[in-house]
């Protein structure tokens, strides 16, 4: 039997590992090389739609997660100042009856740890720590990643899912610049324990009102409350997850807002928050022997809730297309060909839905009121998420 061949993976997030642990089931040695110090995610939400969840299954980690996470009965739509709920769509049974699997709401390091379990479960050693990626180099037969410490590690190919600032996509590439895309977004994770009663229902909400909206859910059973409030801003463009605020500058952005959601913002224990940037969607993903996945070549805005999920589905069909095509260029050129429509319009949809979030209708009930309707209503949600949600992993054209 040949030797199997080697995969270098730049990047040891949600997107790399769900690529390591697709590859390693299907007999491929895998080397994934993170520039961390040690494995972690950003402690927030993560909404695994059932398309996420019918990958997850795949790739053998389903069952654990769903163990460790919430399914919402429903989501709905609040109003910013009045409170007044529309139904987005139910959840829970009503997901599994009509996709095959449920919408989960997930805490990231939860989801992370999973997968990095998985991994470990079949190369304990596969994981590289500390190890910053500075560059590669292709050859006929391979490539070569040079790491900062001079550290050089060959392979057959290499993947980045090394994040939005990629160094595997500045060389491919050059630097996507970024552009301010004139919103900031506050984030927090609330102790379930410390809310009022009503505010501890398993239920999904986004508040929408002019210029802003605020989602919060449960997550790991009931015990957490995950909070993400988003307002049109100019005034701040940093670009990190981990700049803290305070409370007083987020209830400024909020102020007018439902008391819930003063309420949120009063019990969050910290309010980190963070600007965002647009980067367009790449057409053209790899060269040769190398390619991206996640957030390196399709960083989107989260209105879609679509960001881990795409990552995710990505290293599914880059297992499935590595085994099925012998020759590496190939198979990612297939692997890209999979990918690339799906998630351009998964980034567009995320763009389009910052509007439907912020209309200016929503400024009053009445306008409101109409406003649902005409884009909100049972039809247009369905034309908008049907297709997202149907999607398989396992089933997709290669």
């Amino acid at each position: 039997m040949s030797k199997p061949k080697k995969i270098l993976i730049a990047g040891g997030g949600i997107g790399g590992m769900s690529a390591a642990l697709a590859l390693l089931k299907r007999g491929f040695e895998v080397e994934v090389y993170e520039q961390a110090p040690e494995l972690g995610e950003v402690g927030a939400g993560v909404q695994i739609s059932p398309n996420g969840a019918r990958a997850l299954d795949a790739l053998g980690v389903f069952d654990h997660l769903r163990a460790a996470s919430c399914a919402p009965k429903r989501k709905e739509f609040r109003l910013w100042n009045t409170g007044k709920a529309w139904p987005m769509f139910d959840l829970g049974e009503s997901a599994i009856d009509r996709y095959g699997y449920p919408y989960l709401t997930i805490y990231r390091p939860d989801l992370l740890s999973a997968l990095v379990d998985g991994v470990k479960a079949i190369a304990p050693n596969s994981i590289h720590l500390d190890s910053t990626v500075t560059g590669f180099e292709q050859y006929e037969t391979g490539v070569r990643l040079i790491l900062s410490d001079g550290t050089v590690a060959t392979g057959d190919a290499l993947i980045g899912a090394d994040g939005v600032k990629s160094t595997v996509r500045e060389q491919l590439w050059g630097d996507d610049a970024p552009k301010f895309y004139g919103l900031i977004a506050w984030r927090s994770v609330i102790p379930m324990d410390a809310l009022p009663d009503h505010l501890q229902a398993m239920v999904g909400s986004t508040w929408i009102g002019p210029g802003g909206h605020m989602v919060n859910y449960p997550l790991r059973g009931g015990k957490l409350m995950n909070m993400i409030g988003t307002i049109e801003r100019d005034d701040w463009q940093v670009e990190s997850w981990r700049v803290e605020g305070s409370k007083e500058e987020c209830a400024r952005d909020f102020a007018g807002w439902h008391e819930d959601v003063q309420t949120l913002i009063q019990t969050a224990p910290t309010l980190m928050k963070w600007a965002f940037m647009e980067r367009k969607p790449r057409q053209t993903w790899g060269q040769g022997r190398v390619s991206l996945l996640g957030d390196a070549c399709h960083a989107t805005l989260p209105f879609l809730a679509q960001g881990a999920v795409m990552s995710i589905e990505d290293g599914v069909i880059l297992g499935r297309c590595l085994e099925s095509f012998d020759d590496v260029e190939t198979a990612l050129q297939r692997y890209e060909g999979a990918r690339v429509e799906r998630t351009t319009r998964m980034v567009q949809g995320a763009r389009e839905n910052t509007g439907r979030f912020h209309e200016k209708a929503l400024a009053t009930e009445e306008g409101a009121i109409a406003y649902m309707e005409s884009e909100w209503s049972r039809d247009p949600i369905t034309d908008r998420y049907d297709w997202l949600y149907r999607y398989d992993v396992m089933t997709a054209e290669i």
